[in-house]
């Protein structure tokens, strides 16, 4: 045992209780070693285990699969493990069946396109915070094109928490004409904060619908909707359990789904359609919101994936995150170069407590001035480490902790020649050449005190 891993465990001694991961990583996940991988990309997608690979793969082999949308022998058998996928999944989330639906899409941004384009928008309010993903954000162009008012609620540095006050006083004025819709990630895929779940209960006491983006938040933390009871959650599976891509769910609220008007319908969301009658029946439930033929045959997957996550259980996974976080943000904003510069600036808390495992930041040299992020990630491909750099879909937490201002960002678009095409080399020079990006270094359920000591290492060869 090294004398760092040693000094670790009397500062972390609960690092101890998750041993099962690292029995785990020597079997389901031995190509993380034998290929010499550092993995620190988990807020992008997380890790697939090998029994899951090979449990999906058995089942396939086994049977016959056929389109569900048929009362054929092989479309009942999909049509079962399809609608006990379905029947799983809320109960993994704790949801009472008779309260929530669980609504299949291709990744949590699918989701959230099913909310905005049929949330009833007209004459009502969308709020939400700086901190939010890209697909979250978009949903303003709904409720823009319907006449909402839209506002943002800003963070503030340096831990880029919420304007507590400012979103007190938002959700104290909801529209009384219209609907109105707030939107917040459980944990921010930029700086890691996690913000209050209390905030959905203080949203509905004054008439909101809460749409909760839990893509950043379920790989590490259990959501009990059970307790907590946003109308909308979208989620993507891979980013929990890494197998399969290209399915994720919206978890819905019934009494909240029945607000919700689709602009349009296709095959698999009616009951009856007409082409001379010009007529169209939505079918009830999840169905009238899933188009076409679902992934019937990847569909079953997720619930193997649920329940290997179930067998490691959220406790162990969260004790993990927090210790192995806790000794990379102490050990990296200690560096210093021989000027006495830091080597980074840390973009979020800067200790265990309110936060999830991704790490942001910005690299400085010994004259305190920045490295560029695509040169920090380059120099890591180097040595194998995979992490992730840029803004990561989320403009509003960005520009707030690289100080881009508003009269910048407006000086930028209304340009004439950015009317309808901007690059992001040209958005650098609009910024006067501040950091259009930061690096981001995301522990995760399978991250191990060697991987966090090579991330380390790696750091301290950019110091002078």
């Amino acid at each position: 045992m090294s004398t760092e891993f040693e000094t670790f465990l009397q500062k972390y001694p609960a690092y101890k209780q998750t041993q099962k991961i690292d029995d785990l990583r020597k079997t389901d996940y031995a190509r993380l070693d034998s290929g010499e991988h550092v993995y620190f990309d988990y807020t992008g997608g997380g890790i697939y285990a090998e029994s899951q690979i090979q449990k999906h793969y058995d089942l396939l082999k086994q049977n016959v699969f056929g389109n569900p949308h048929s009362t054929n022998p092989t479309s009942q058998a999909a049509t079962h493990l399809v609608e006990g996928t379905r029947d799983y999944i809320l109960n993994f989330f704790n949801a009472d069946p008779d309260e929530y639906l669980a609504i299949f899409t291709s990744n949590a941004s699918s989701a959230l396109k099913l909310v905005g384009e049929s949330y009833p928008f007209p004459n009502g309010r969308y709020l939400l915070t700086f901190d939010n993903h890209n697909s979250v954000n978009g949903i303003r162009e709904f409720a823009h094109a319907r006449g909402a008012e839209v506002t943002y609620i800003p963070v503030m540095l340096p831990e880029m928490r919420v304007d507590a006050s400012q979103l007190d006083l938002e959700l104290s004025r909801p529209s009384k004409a219209g609907h109105n819709l707030f939107a917040f990630p459980a944990q921010s895929n930029f700086s890691s904060v996690k913000h209050p779940l209390e905030w959905i209960e203080k949203a509905h006491a004054h008439g909101w619908d809460v749409l909760l983006d839990a893509a950043a938040y379920v790989p590490t933390n259990k959501l009990d909707l059970s307790k907590v009871k946003p109308d909308f959650v979208p989620i993507s599976f891979y980013k929990i359990f890494g197998y399969p891509t290209g399915l994720g769910a919206l978890i819905a609220r019934k009494s909240a789904l029945a607000k919700l008007h689709r602009p349009w319908f296709a095959g698999g969301t009616i009951t009856v359609a007409s082409v001379q009658g010009d007529k169209y029946y939505l079918a009830e439930g999840a169905p009238a919101f899933e188009d076409g033929t679902l992934d019937y045959l990847n569909i079953p997957a997720l619930e193997i994936g649920l329940k290997h996550i179930e067998s490691i259980g959220y406790e162990v996974i969260g004790e993990r995150v927090k210790t192995l976080t806790g000794w990379l943000l102490e050990n990296l904003t200690s560096m210093k170069h021989s000027t006495g510069v830091p080597l980074v600036r840390l973009f979020g808390p800067n200790s265990t407590e309110g936060r999830g495992g991704a790490v942001t930041v910005n690299f400085y040299d010994k004259n305190d001035h920045a490295f560029d992020h695509r040169f920090v990630e380059s120099e890591a491909n180097k040595v194998n480490i995979s992490l992730r750099t840029g803004c990561f879909c989320n403009p509003g937490a960005g520009e707030v902790a690289l100080g881009i201002s508003r009269v910048e960002l407006d000086v930028c678009f209304t340009s004439p020649d950015h009317k309808d095409k901007m690059t992001i080399d040209d958005f650098r020079l609009c910024i006067d050449g501040k950091s259009s990006g930061a690096v981001r270094i995301s522990v995760g359920p399978f991250t191990n005190f060697n991987d966090v000591q090579a991330l380390l290492t790696f750091a301290r060869g950019l110091l002078s």
